[in-house]
């Protein structure tokens, strides 16, 4: 019995949401190919809206009344949504994924590549403050760093160690917990 106990608990380790892959050469980017324009004025742009530097408080009802139950189980109940039947997974326009939450913008699509997780993925935020890691215990056995939204303290998803280069990180994301801004 505590073979099929101990079986069953390696499958479901195996099945978390994004789920850790080999390190592979293989990442395709899937945006921002060679010549074209540089995002760097709309991450700056972003990044100094005043309207966006305070620390965003409500309650679990203000929350719920906002978001989508969607988003509500992603951003405030630490959900995750399936995998490849997400917006932004396969989306190559170019410009700023913000905070669903609050419109705390947190990464480009500079960054962004296709990770083969059926997730959003980046290999780095816009800047760190813009995020928040945070050891997660929430699955027996296992310990991952989840990420939240520093601004609002709403869950995005996971980063993983098996990124591609330069950073080597995988920031895995929920479509739900952001919103695209295209530029």
């Amino acid at each position: 019995m505590k073979r099929i106990e101990i079986y069953l608990m390696v499958v479901l380790l195996s099945f978390t949401a994004c789920a850790q892959q080999e390190t592979t050469s293989e990442f395709t980017a899937t945006t921002a190919a060679a010549g074209d324009e540089p995002l760097e004025e709309a991450v700056v742009n972003a990044l100094n809206d005043e309207t966006l530097q305070d620390t965003v408080v409500k309650t679990e009802a203000e929350w719920r009344k906002q978001l989508t139950p969607e988003q509500y189980f992603v951003l405030r109940q630490e959900g995750t949504e399936p995998p490849f039947k997400n917006k932004y997974d396969s989306n190559k326009k170019r410009g700023i994924y913000a905070c669903a939450a609050c419109g705390n913008p947190m990464f480009s699509s500079k960054t962004k590549f296709d990770s083969g997780t059926g997730w959003p993925s980046f290999y780095a935020p816009i800047a760190k403050e813009q995020v928040k890691e945070v050891e997660d215990r929430s699955f027996p056995g296992e310990v991952r760093t989840e990420v939240e939204c520093a601004r609002c303290g709403s869950h995005i998803g996971h980063v993983f160690p098996d990124g591609p280069k330069p950073t080597g990180l995988r920031y895995c994301l929920n479509s739900a917990a952001l919103n695209f801004q295209e530029k």
